[in-house]
């Protein structure tokens, strides 16, 4: 006979409704961190880089990133 498989007792109150699982934020802030600072470095290279606060001589990265800087609105000539 197939027998099924219930969730825990304690995963679910007598309502029968289902009780998402926490997550403690001392396990998502050190991920958030580093989004947002991964996200500031790219805001960077589309929006900044370029002219006198370019962190590399000539236009590799302007060229790599041309396209996106317009779509985002950023004007670059």
């Amino acid at each position: 006979m197939a027998q099924s498989i219930a969730p825990p007792s304690s995963a679910t109150p007598a309502s029968g409704v289902s009780v998402p699982a926490t997550l403690p934020v001392k396990a998502i802030l050190p991920w958030a961190f580093f989004f947002g600072l991964l996200m500031l470095v790219l805001l960077y290279f589309v929006g900044a880089e370029q002219g006198a606060t370019s962190l590399f001589s000539g236009t590799d990265v302007h060229e790599w990133v041309h396209d996106g800087r317009h779509l985002l609105g950023f004007p670059c000539h």
